[in-house]
């Protein structure tokens, strides 16, 4: 049996890699004459950078750029030739961003664009930007600042360049923004399809998990609105622009980027395509799965890619409740990792061997299923109808 493991990073837990070699382990020990392809992938959300370095063996390069609190910091970026990759998560990623100093408002992505005028002026003519795990809300101001935008109040004093300061924005100057950025074109790799504003915008979804309380989301939300109803009317019609908390709307509104669905755009540098066809059994697997995964995220965006008559399984850290019955977008079932409730920093240490045991205990049944003379893809379809559990 040749099995493609295939799975996304598991959020403030373990890197896609990680995921993908516990699979490994745990598959190798019921299932000892298989033979595996590891894919590490990732859809545009944390850690996609690093799965894509790791599957094309790319070089990973550090640059000095302002942190989230204004600090000098070290970011990562992967290059190869012309083309270069890096991710918002890490300069101002959840997993970076103390709980106690979480305000998606006051946050700096000011870094993000003075990487990328660095990247420009020494020779990158293609930027990948993952905009996923981020823990700000500030609409791209603070990386349009790092291009060089300036931005003004009513009384024409020069504003700090974060969340707080969208609804106060009266005038925006462009006149320090070096040309030469127009010799680049960036694409924005995103998790999500949600709007930049409303009910299922960049504030209302993601906000709280960034720590917004419940009862500023409306009037963030607002202000949000205001800033881009100067900066670009157009882009409440975008698809995916609510990324980021809005970094999305920031990269095509200042940087010229061009929102794509970051899986279909990971599997295509990957040769997704090529290697599926050589396996028995592909499986897929996050951190948590829920109804907001059927919307393009990495499990499902590979499900969809992989053919038919190939069985599809998810491995993932829990199942949430709001998940349609499997078999559903060509994933046959879906299995959650946690053996007993605990406290979510136990859960999140125990990741790997829950990983490990889960995979062993579905490799012993497929054993099983092998020994009975069952066609895989058969057993799956049947046997394997898991329901979602309280996660």
């Amino acid at each position: 049996m040749h099995i493609l493991l295939a799975p996304d990073s598991f959020k403030e837990s373990l890197s896609a890699v990680q995921v993908a070699e516990a699979l490994k382990e745990g598959f190798s020990q019921a299932l000892p004459e298989a033979t595996f392809d590891l894919l590490p992938i990732g859809d545009g959300g944390e850690g996609t950078v690093a799965a894509l370095v790791s599957a094309m063996k790319l070089k990973e390069f550090r640059h000095w750029v302002t942190g989230p609190f204004g600090q000098p910091v070290e970011m990562k970026y992967a290059r190869q030739d012309q083309l270069a990759l890096f991710e918002m998560a890490d300069l101002v990623g959840l997993a970076l961003i103390p709980k106690e100093k979480r305000n998606p408002l006051s946050l700096e992505t000011r870094g993000l664009g003075e990487l990328i005028l660095y990247l420009a002026e020494n020779g990158v003519r293609k930027i990948l930007v993952g905009v996923g795990g981020s823990a700000t809300n500030d609409g791209g101001i603070g990386m349009a600042a790092g291009l060089g935008y300036e931005f003004f109040d009513e009384n024409n004093h020069r504003l700090r360049p974060v969340g707080s300061s969208l609804g106060r924005v009266a005038r925006i100057s462009a006149e320090r923004v070096p040309t030469f950025l127009n010799n680049i074109g960036i694409e924005i790799l995103t998790d999500v399809s949600n709007p930049l504003c409303g009910q299922q915008g960049a504030t209302q979804i993601f906000g709280r998990q960034k720590g917004l309380s419940e009862w500023l989301l409306s009037s963030v939300d607002q202000e949000m609105r205001k800033f881009y109803e100067l900066a670009n009317p157009q882009i409440f019609t975008q698809a995916g622009a609510g990324a980021g908390g809005g970094m999305a709307a920031g990269l095509v509104t200042f940087a010229k980027g061009k929102v794509v669905p970051g899986i279909d755009t990971c599997l295509d540098l990957l040769d997704f395509d090529h290697r599926v066809k050589e396996a028995d059994l592909v499986v897929v697997g996050e951190g948590r799965m829920d109804k907001q995964s059927l919307a393009g995220k990495a499990p499902v965006g590979i499900a969809r890619r992989t053919p038919k008559e190939i069985p599809v399984l998810a491995i993932c850290g829990s199942l949430a409740d709001d998940l349609p019955p499997f078999p559903s977008e060509n994933i046959h079932a879906a299995f959650p990792i946690i053996s007993q409730v605990a406290d979510l920093d136990v859960t999140l240490a125990q990741a790997r061997e829950n990983l490990v045991r889960t995979a062993r205990n579905i490799g012993n049944l497929l054993a099983i299923k092998k020994e009975s003379g069952t066609e895989i893809g058969n057993s799956l379809e049947f046997d394997f109808v898991v329901p979602p559990p309280h996660s």
